[in-house]
């Protein structure tokens, strides 16, 4: 199965400005009921990505003083990335060897989802019961 199978079923990606607060990411995440937020530069391009768990680490590291801080200060950069048209087995090995948990999907210089880990064994739990 490739990649563009499975964002089919998905809504478009959220994103977030790097120059935005930790606050704005909080409420976004909140708001949308999503564990990303790929980060943006001024271009729209994917710049990062910033994570429910990486915004858990900065409350406990500063004890929730940390509202104000800026997106680019603590987003994962050297974003891995993938392409409609992969495979999910080439997803699921990317996510495996670099022990994330987010996929972007670009298509030419288009950022048009972000595959989870979820959605990687979702599809392979359905693609077993189908046979």
């Amino acid at each position: 199965m490739q990649i563009k199978e499975l964002l089919k079923n998905k809504k478009p990606p959220v994103t977030i400005k790097h120059r935005d607060t930790i606050e704005s990411a909080m409420r976004i995440l909140i708001d949308n009921k999503i564990g990303s937020l790929i980060v943006v530069d001024a271009d729209k391009k994917p710049i990062g990505i910033i994570t429910e768990r990486d915004i858990f680490h900065l409350a406990f590291r500063y004890r929730g003083d940390m509202m104000d801080m800026r997106i680019g200060d603590h987003m994962s950069g050297n974003l891995v990335m993938g392409s409609p048209d992969d495979d999910i087995d080439k997803i699921a090995d990317l996510i495996s060897a670099n022990k994330i948990r987010h996929i972007p999907i670009m298509d030419n210089d288009e950022l048009t989802g972000i595959i989870s880990i979820r959605d990687i064994v979702q599809a392979r739990a359905e693609s077993i019961i189908a046979d």
